[in-house]
């Protein structure tokens, strides 16, 4: 992964966000980091008053647009002293929604990985990153990694992926996973899902077999298990912190942890219990 693209609506989360990235950097082979604020004013806004009889003008508007890629640059130049060497690290203000700069952006800047925070700034007169995760994801058409709030970046040495045996065919995206495992060998661990307790007493790698999934993941060595759980979510995220996991990765397929994720209330549950960052991949 080339490139990455970190939405910023400098709350915390989305600053802790793209210092994950930066500290990824070491890790990966990305070459540029794009720190992208969404930030849109409607022509209305500038037109009439709002219901305190307040009117932006156009001069407050380039102030405060001024001002962004002001504390852009400053974010840029701290997270310069810790990405890998030669990283590039630019910024970009794009004057739309999040979703449509997030997108147009993934395409202009090729980006191959959008990092973003679980949760954002609630102000008025900013955009909630938090509300738009769900919405950035499915959108999105490479992966994005949900980064929680108060996450605190470690070496990546562990990962579990999570998956349903029932449902991986051939459209598991191999060559987004490998992009991600080539260039260091992690811990690899292949849970299933499993809430209906079908396969308590099997042999989870003997079921993999059975799948896709096992001839493409073969070279990494991984470990296979179930996850007997009646909320799929939780069981994942408690086998990850269990497991002493650095990432997990959700797999695109139908009526899977992918799908559950992209549900908007678990999205909430997801960023108020997920202790580490989530990899929702794309077909």
């Amino acid at each position: 992964m080339r490139t990455y693209l970190v939405p910023i609506d400098f709350s915390q989360a989305s600053v802790n966000a793209a210092e994950f990235a930066a500290q990824l950097s070491k890790q990966t082979n990305v070459e540029h980091i794009v720190l992208l604020n969404a930030y849109y004013v409607s022509p209305i806004e500038t037109m009439l008053p709002n219901a305190d009889m307040v009117q932006l003008t156009e001069e407050e508007v380039e102030i405060e647009a001024a001002d962004r890629v002001k504390k852009l640059e400053h974010l840029q130049h701290r997270l310069q002293k810790h990405v890998r060497e030669g990283v590039k690290i630019s910024v970009h203000l794009n004057r739309s929604h999040l979703l449509r700069a997030v997108v147009e952006n993934v395409s202009a800047k090729n980006a191959d990985l959008v990092i973003m925070g679980s949760k954002g700034n609630t102000s008025k007169t900013d955009v909630e990153i938090g509300g738009h995760v769900v919405r950035v994801s499915k959108a999105s058409p490479v992966p994005v990694i949900v980064v929680p709030p108060h996450y605190t970046f470690e070496t990546i040495e562990k990962v579990v992926v999570a998956c349903d045996f029932n449902k991986v065919k051939e459209t598991v995206p191999l060559e987004s996973l490998k992009r991600l495992l080539d260039k260091k060998r992690f811990e690899l661990l292949v849970v299933n899902i499993d809430k209906d307790s079908k396969h308590l007493s099997g042999d989870a790698e003997r079921r993999a077999e059975e799948t896709a999934l096992y001839g493409m993941l073969k070279p990494y060595q991984p470990k296979y298990s179930y996850v007997n759980n009646p909320d799929v979510i939780n069981g994942i995220l408690e086998f990850a912190a269990t497991q002493d996991a650095q990432l997990v990765i959700a797999l695109p397929h139908k009526y899977s942890f992918f799908q559950s994720l992209l549900h908007d209330s678990v999205s909430q549950q997801l960023a108020a219990t997920a202790a580490v960052p989530v990899l929702l991949l794309k077909e």
